[in-house]
């Protein structure tokens, strides 16, 4: 253990303060934002607890006095019961599909009298605890198969339970996990393939019924399958190193579609999406009798890339209209811009954007704008807290507020970084791309540039749930990071 009499003032000299000062300063810049968002003309006392401004006061209060404790425990605790901590919050999530309490048509929450817990919150603590312990053990490589998929059932365990309470945004954000997965070694083929895949789906969705000059063919389809043919091109020089089967597919690829849509233009107009299928069966045939004669199994796995990436986008529309909850499947497509809907699904990316662009450069101020008092915002001081920010600070206070995040999330990877050891650096770089995940896509649906999913702006977004959870999951990391130099007898 470390050495009784040098404990204490080494903790302390360890602690990144630089990222605790980060910390708080979001804290108070939370706090007035929630401020600005609950509070409604004539009230007299923000810090009453009947209020939402009261209220919060208490959760960082409490999130304070557990990050206290967090830094007080043995650095190897988290290590230790790694494991045991990750069951625990399993069962939990479990056990919480068949609460009864069912709020907004989820039933995530766990109601103890006048306290509302989110235990999906609490298990992105555990998760990343669980994967740093996973892939610190001796011989671990995300290079083999076995270890990579031991990686996976402990991501995708919580993701299904948390679908199973009808909390698909929470769901969502552990599969940011999969950059700390790259960052450790994961091949990049896997992360470009899952963002083409979501290409894939924005494009088909979107340009499906556009259709190509005067022919009948699907724009949507049309570019799917043209981009499946050119990154498969792109993987072959890449990971197979053949600089000229990449240019060969290109050309070949390139050429038989000009002359097609030339034919179908000016001769018999037909749809071109069954010569880009027949191109498509022929690349894919092609890899295969490469990789069995090469026995290069880039190749084979080139080809299932471009099977998959078919067999994903012909899949797509069947899941935004039969799996897709209706109202799921709206905001995809008012995000697509498919569906206007302001009355609908739109008006809270509508009323936000009407709020941030109302507070122009400098802001309204403290509790003057007038779209958050007036309520016209729904979610404003949770989901959609950031166009509070923008109305009531305008441009310079939300450039601010990205500022702050930009510096806890290079402070992030500094300190995962210089880990002594794997298990550190990979909580580490969980955290991060926790963090990550949540300021990307909050922000970014309040903007209305990614989907509405659901989940709350770290350390500004009301409640005890995300503040705590947001709580635990930093000092964790900061405990790990200040028992790197402790001496340890």
């Amino acid at each position: 253990m470390a050495q009784e009499t040098d404990k204490q003032p080494g903790i302390l000299r360890s602690l990144d303060w630089w990222t605790i000062g980060i910390y708080l300063a979001l804290l108070v810049f939370g706090w007035i934002s929630v401020c600005g968002a609950s509070y409604t003309y004539g009230e007299t006392d923000i810090f009453s607890l009947s209020t939402r401004s009261g209220m919060q006061v208490v959760w960082i209060g409490t999130s304070l006095m557990l990050g206290f404790i967090i830094l007080m425990l043995d650095d190897r605790f988290y290590d230790t019961f790694a494991y045991v901590i990750y069951g625990l919050f399993m069962v939990l999530l479990f056990l919480t599909i068949f609460n009864p309490h069912e709020i907004k048509g989820s039933r995530s929450w766990l109601v103890l009298g006048p306290l509302r817990l989110q235990p999906a919150e609490f298990a992105k603590f555990a998760t990343a605890l669980a994967l740093a312990k996973l892939m610190s053990t001796y011989g671990f490589t995300m290079h083999q198969l076995k270890h990579f998929m031991a990686a996976c059932a402990l991501v995708f365990l919580p993701v299904l339970l948390i679908i199973g309470q009808r909390e698909t945004g929470s769901a969502l954000v552990y599969l940011s996990f999969f950059l700390m997965f790259y960052r450790e070694g994961m091949p990049g083929s896997i992360l470009f393939t899952g963002v083409a895949m979501v290409v894939y789906f924005v494009v088909g969705i979107k340009y499906e019924q556009v259709f190509l000059w005067d022919t009948p063919t699907s724009v949507g389809k049309f570019v799917v399958l043209l981009l499946v043919q050119i990154f498969s091109a792109g993987m072959i020089y890449v990971y197979c190193h053949d600089r000229d089967k990449a240019l060969r597919i290109i050309g070949i690829s390139l050429g038989v579609t000009l002359l097609s849509l030339l034919f179908s233009e000016f001769v018999i107009r037909f749809d071109i999406v069954w010569i880009q299928l027949c191109i498509c069966a022929a690349l894919i045939g092609y890899l295969t009798f490469q990789g069995l004669s090469t026995r290069l199994i880039n190749y084979m796995l080139t080809a299932l890339f471009a099977v998959g990436s078919i067999i994903f986008f012909y899949s797509a529309d069947y899941v935004l209209n039969d799996v897709m909850e209706p109202h799921q499947r709206v905001r995809i497509n008012v995000l697509l811009g498919l569906d206007e809907d302001l009355a609908g699904a739109g008006y809270n990316v509508h009323q936000s954007e009407i709020a941030i662009g109302s507070g122009g450069l400098q802001g309204k101020g403290f509790l003057n704008g007038t779209q958050t008092k007036l309520k016209f915002v729904p979610e404003q001081d949770t989901d959609f807290i950031f166009c509070t920010v923008g109305e009531e600070e305008g441009f310079l206070g939300s450039a601010g507020v990205l500022l702050l995040f930009l510096a806890l999330i290079l402070r992030l990877i500094h300190l995962a970084e210089r880990q002594p050891f794997k298990f550190g650096r990979v909580y580490g770089y969980c955290v991060l791309s926790v963090f990550l995940f949540h300021v990307f896509i909050n922000v970014g649906m309040v903007l209305g540039l990614t989907p509405v999913i659901g989940i709350p702006l770290p350390f500004f977004s009301y409640g005890g749930s995300s503040l705590w959870g947001f709580t635990i999951l930093l000092f964790i990391f900061l405990r790990i990071d200040a028992g790197r130099n402790l001496v340890r007898t």
